[in-house]
């Protein structure tokens, strides 16, 4: 029979080794008295000789604490140690202080034949084996001194790729996780900077029942000084978040009196417990000062043996757990910290990384048997970090609403999470209800199928997550219509401690029960949404306003090569692949908001793109179809994007913008319109296509100009390839039918 249950789980939290040799003594004592209690005092003496026979054999083991060998200990630390894991095994294990016996629950005892026993025997030393096979191998104090000797040099190299940030992100956390007392309620990670070298490089062990972000609530961490003179093992506080809230003033008096309370409420063994820690003289230096609650200090060239390491992380991490337990789930801050935690804070992406990522979407998509043109991934990605909302154009059946699914699907965003939803758009539509929710004749608010979604989205468990919503079909209704107030949201986008926030979109009006206020009151668009929309046009259809293409990069799917084939042998060649499934709505939120954002870092890029449109602008004012600064910063926005993270030339970039924001606002039949498209497909060319564009001799007659290629084919070195092509549609619709559009192909 297998075992029961509740032994099962039993050295899932370890305790040192003394648990499994607990066991492994009674079990002993049990068979050979063969009854059902047997002798405290027996159980504590085999106990004590298991871990002085290891000793004398040489082999790694758990010290007794303050002693370097077991047979040292006293018989009151004997008993004060085994009591220790007596007491964690409290609800299988009974001792009876009368007549200092031990033994199993005789509701455990019923279920205990001689083969369960023999069960939680082979268990007990499986568990023993492998924790102490981690003690023999796991050479903490190797680690840390090759950080304390190399790191000041290797500030000095090239950041993306060096060793130094695999051993922090990678190696250390993978390592550690080998400590049988780090088990998976742990998050460890570490880093050395993004994108840029850290002054102060860490390595935190966080409880994911409090926090999995080293930006606020309290965790284990290494830190290394800026000089690296040093490296401080401490219980801290994240700073970053009450910063961010308070100001570094009430910060700094919210975070002291925390250290206080946490110092009265653990002992904090063996630590130090004031602010004598250096890192650096100033700015960050003094927040981890501040939101340090004690420390143990190693010195470079002094850093102790792995023995003395491992048991001074054990006792800091003993402390920590102590903490973690005595706080109270009635506790409201205790609830707001555990919300913010799963705010997940994963290793950030350096900008460098971010190709990288992409390719592995593609390569994903590409094995679902689905193809796209060349450099769409990284332009859907651009389009999507630039806004959060995208529409997808073309003829029906290009793969448009597949691209949105399995794009999502690559990121982990998935039907059956509820990270991805379908939203199919009705002809009927023609208020925000049919897509946000109305009030009943009964006063209760019925929820749209986007408020359900964005209502999930903004729970604190799930503010992590990206969250995919597809409109399909969005232009057979209005859009002016039934998306008019989202429209209107989009641009309330501001910072709001560290977040993007919106205005509301459910009105207080339509929220009478306590249930729905509760549920849905102050909903707005979450950072972690995407909207995208799917569109056909033809004769059922409606056309986009300036008012929606504005607001949207317009992704557009109508040239198509059919010979494309499923190759089940291409493979992924990359240096560095990453889990997709574990990439936070980060990777897709927007940086900036507001040019301003931007402007410093990007001052030249800025400017040049600017020039680039006053240009555009020029020629647009004649058929009044010019931008103004919403869609100057969009570009600007997108431009800055592609080019740190190095995904396309800024010409290609450039062509992308002019497709997708620009070109989708002309329409009409007047000269003045030829006379746009022309000028625009002058510079589309550019002076190395070989292709001359005279204004006045081709007013009349543009067909020379766009015959000059086939159908779907880009012109020969042209500047702007993308946009040239759809140029010379939109002339040869002029020229044929009387009037043009883009939306006409």
């Amino acid at each position: 029979m297998p075992l029961p249950e509740s032994l099962t789980q039993i050295f899932k939290r370890k305790q040192k080794s003394y648990k499994m040799v607990l066991i492994l003594s009674l079990i002993q004592e049990l068979r050979a008295s063969n009854q059902e209690r047997v002798s405290f005092d027996r159980v504590k003496e085999l106990f004590l000789r298991y871990f002085i026979a290891e000793q004398e054999r040489g082999n790694r083991v758990d010290k007794p604490p303050g002693r370097e060998l077991w047979m040292e200990a006293t018989p009151s630390q004997l008993k004060d140690i085994v009591n220790s894991p007596v007491n964690a095994l409290s609800h299988i294990l009974f001792v009876n202080s009368e007549d200092n016996s031990i033994g199993f629950h005789n509701q455990i005892q019923q279920q205990l034949g001689e083969e369960e026993l023999f069960q939680l025997e082979q268990m007990a030393n499986k568990e023993l084996q492998e924790y102490n096979a981690a003690l023999q191998h796991f050479s903490l104090q190797g680690h840390l001194e090759k950080i304390l000797a190399e790191y000041t040099f290797a500030k000095r190299e090239t950041f993306a790729g060096h060793p130094l940030g695999t051993q922090f992100r990678q190696t250390l956390p993978s390592e550690l996780k080998t400590l049988p007392f780090l088990d998976e309620q742990y998050k460890i990670q570490g880093s050395v900077g993004q994108g840029n070298w850290a002054t102060i490089p860490w390595l935190a062990i966080l409880d994911k029942r409090i926090t999995e972000t080293t930006q606020r609530g309290e965790y284990v961490v290494y830190l290394f000084a800026e000089d690296m003179s040093a490296v401080y093992l401490t219980l801290a506080q994240g700073v970053t978040i009450p910063v961010q809230e308070k100001g570094r003033k009430e910060a700094y008096v919210y975070l002291r009196n925390k250290t206080k309370e946490i110092r009265e409420l653990v002992p904090l063994a063996n630590m130090n417990k004031d602010e004598d820690i250096h890192l650096m003289s100033s700015g960050l230096g003094q927040d981890y000062q501040v939101s340090t609650v004690a420390y143990i200090k190693y010195e470079r060239g002094n850093v102790p043996d792995d023995e003395r390491l491992i048991e001074d992380l054990q006792n800091v991490m003993e402390n920590y757990r102590l903490y973690v337990e005595s706080l109270s789930s009635s506790d409201e801050e205790t609830n707001e910290v555990r919300g913010e935690a799963l705010l997940s804070e994963i290793e950030p992406l350096q900008d460098e990384q971010l190709a990288g990522v992409l390719q592995q979407i593609q390569f994903f998509i590409i094995q679902k048997g689905f193809f796209f043109p060349e450099h769409l991934i990284e332009n859907f990605y651009l389009s999507l970090k630039t806004k959060p909302f995208v529409i997808l154009a073309g003829i029906s059946g290009t793969g448009k609403t597949r691209l949105v699914k399995l794009f999502a699907e690559a990121l982990g965003s998935t039907v059956e999470n509820g990270q991805f939803t379908l939203i199919p758009v009705r002809p009927d539509w023609s208020d925000p209800s049919d897509l946000l929710g109305y009030k009943d004749l009964t006063g209760r608010f019925k929820p749209g199928p986007l408020t359900e979604v964005l209502a999930e989205a903004r729970k604190p468990e799930n503010q992590h997550k990206s969250y995919f919503v597809c409109l399909d079909e969005m232009n057979l209704a209005r859009v002016e219509h039934y998306f008019c107030d989202l429209l209107s949201v989009l641009e309330t986008q501001d910072w709001h401690e560290g977040k993007i926030r919106t205005q509301g979109l459910i009105s207080s009006t339509m929220l009478d029960m306590p249930n729905d206020q509760a549920k849905y009151g102050n909903l707005s668009i979450p950072e972690n949404v995407f909207l995208i929309g799917t569109v056909n046009m033809d004769e059922t259809t409606y056309p986009f306003s300036k008012k929606v293409l504005d607001r949207a990069n317009t992704l557009e799917f109508n040239y198509i090569n059919l010979e494309q084939y499923p190759d089940s042998n291409e493979s992924l060649n990359l240096s560095e692949t990453f889990d997709l499934s574990e990439m936070n709505h980060l990777l897709l939120r927007s940086d900036y908001l507001q040019l301003v954002d931007a402007y410093d870092a990007n001052k030249e890029l800025i400017i040049r793109t600017t020039e680039r449109l006053v240009k555009i602008n020029v020629l647009l004012e004649d058929i009044h179809a010019h931008v103004g600064f919403r869609v100057r910063d969009a570009i600007c926005f997108y431009m800055i994007y592609n080019d740190r993270f190095n995904l396309m030339s800024e010409e290609e970039a450039f062509d992308w913008q002019l497709l997708q924001k620009i070109l989708p606002r002309i329409q009409g039949s007047h000269a003045s319109v030829r006379r746009v498209l022309l000028n625009l497909i002058k510079g589309a060319l550019g002076n190395g296509s070989g292709i001359s564009v005279n204004i006045q001799d081709l007013m009349e007659d543009t067909s020379p100009l766009y015959t000059r290629w086939n159908a779907g084919q880009t012109p020969p070195m042209a500047k702007h390839p993308q946009s040239a092509r759809k140029l010379a549609f939109m002339l040869r619709r002029l020229e044929e039918d009387g009037f043009t559009s883009y939306w006409l192909s």
